[in-house]
């Protein structure tokens, strides 16, 4: 289904300066209004396998005739290769290395309705009157550890595994997704990305990005200053914008 579609949008991907192999992959398809980013579990085989065939699968999706039965698809897509992902473990399933899995945050634009539709700590955000929104809340070990009080930011930041995901597609039996609706309006610009570009990046650096008229702009303003540092992971963007 072609989504007439007022949104433009950019994407763009790098290895960063550390590592050799980039695990992240992206969907950039504003005719279908449809963007999405993962990110291949690091340290893990198969990463980018398991990343590359999310986007891959979500751009292959049937025609649907509405915005619910889309969403309905995207999510049932996700639970389908959540059980492919987890049948690649029964040769190796004693080691732990073995696990293939990703993140994934995808956004679904028609009209004025939006969804996102996450798991793992690819973020998605929005940028609306001047102020900037995360959307998205990280399936990670840092963010449980806040949420269930034990731990300040700072403290949940400095745990050994704080980067460790508690969600991801492949990494575990069952997949729960978190899915958040919600109306657009004029001016709304819109950011998914890896961990490897937030985590180089300020929140007022992210805003004043979007802030720009194209998303090409945007984009580039976003690489330049995260590949400006240390750049330490693969890092993957889409911005999108009327």
């Amino acid at each position: 289904m072609q989504v007439a579609s007022t949104w433009r949008s950019a994407a763009r991907t790098d290895p960063g300066k550390v590592r050799t192999r980039n695990e992240d992959a992206f969907l950039d398809c504003p005719e279908q209004g449809l963007w999405v980013v993962a990110d291949g579990m690091g340290g893990h085989r198969g990463g980018d396998i398991a990343s590359q065939l999310i986007v891959a699968s979500l751009a292959d999706l049937p025609a649907y005739n509405c915005f619910d039965e889309r969403l309905k698809g995207l999510r049932e897509c996700l639970h389908w290769l959540n059980r492919r992902l987890g049948q690649e473990l029964t040769v190796t399933a004693e080691r732990r290395d073995s696990i293939i899995g990703s993140t994934v945050v995808a956004l679904l634009l028609e009209g004025n309705r939006a969804a996102c539709v996450w798991a793992g700590d690819s973020r998605c955000y929005l940028w609306r009157g001047q102020r900037l929104y995360q959307l998205t809340r990280d399936h990670s070990l840092r963010q449980q550890l806040v949420d269930e009080q034990k731990m300040s930011i700072a403290q949940a930041k400095a745990h050994p595994q704080a980067n460790a995901l508690t969600r991801a597609v492949g990494a575990s039996e069952q997949l729960t997704l978190d899915v958040l609706e919600l109306k657009t309006y004029p001016g709304d610009a819109f950011l998914l990305c890896s961990d490897g570009l937030y985590q180089g990046l300020a929140s007022d650096v992210l805003g004043k990005a979007l802030s720009l008229p194209s998303p090409q702009a945007a984009l580039k303003r976003l690489f330049d200053g995260v590949l400006h540092g240390a750049a330490r992971d693969n890092l993957t963007a889409v911005v999108i914008r009327p």
